[in-house]
């Protein structure tokens, strides 16, 4: 009697699951299913002028790998290659390269257009051993200095009656030809 029992309710079982299961396949035949992108594109832009004063605008789609480039009147769409370092974009006719500000455009293999920022990079050492290394980028009005190896120090370029004055909240460089003065908080951690 047992058997019979078990037997009976694991019958009716598979019947209700085999039903219920019928059930759900009608109705996922009849739902439609809608993808939503909630992916939001990673788009960059950025324009460059060159020392003839034409500018050139881009438009970089990190998610598609695209670039979208308007120079003089003409808008050229190129695709992602890949590059040691910095950015490389190309299609059949043109060719975008670039790092960090420096950018270049070919077209068919010739240069039309092309931005170098004027870097320039110096180091001064003062009577106890101290070594401020620096980059100017004169193009932008910047500088990164390293006392002795140490963090870098970002400062903007400001107004000065002579000679150079960088500044950022913390620090300030002023100097006169090969002479620099690097205060922090008003303290001075740099003279020679």
């Amino acid at each position: 009697m047992k058997k019979t029992f078990l037997t009976i309710t694991v019958i009716t079982a598979l019947f209700f699951t085999s039903c219920k299961d019928n059930a759900n396949k009608d109705n996922l035949e009849n739902t439609t299913t809608e993808t939503v992108d909630n992916t939001a594109d990673d788009i960059v832009t950025a324009t460059s002028t060159n020392v003839d004063g034409q500018v050139m605008h881009m438009t970089f789609n990190n998610t598609k790998g695209t670039a979208s480039v308007t120079f003089n009147g003409e808008t050229i769409d190129l695709n992602q290659e890949r590059a040691g370092s910095g950015i490389w974009y190309k299609n059949d006719t043109y060719e975008l390269r670039g790092k960090g500000n420096d950018i270049q455009l070919k077209k068919d293999g010739n240069v039309i257009f092309e931005h170098k920022d004027d870097m320039v990079n110096t180091e001064a050492k003062n009577a106890k051993g101290d070594v401020l290394t620096m980059t100017f980028n004169n193009t932008e009005g910047t500088v990164k200095a390293f006392l002795n190896g140490g963090e870098q120090i970002d400062l903007t370029q400001k107004k000065a009656a002579s000679g150079i004055w960088y500044a950022n909240d913390t620090y300030e460089l002023r100097g006169k030809g090969d002479n620099y003065t690097l205060t922090k908080d008003g303290k001075t951690v740099f003279e020679n």
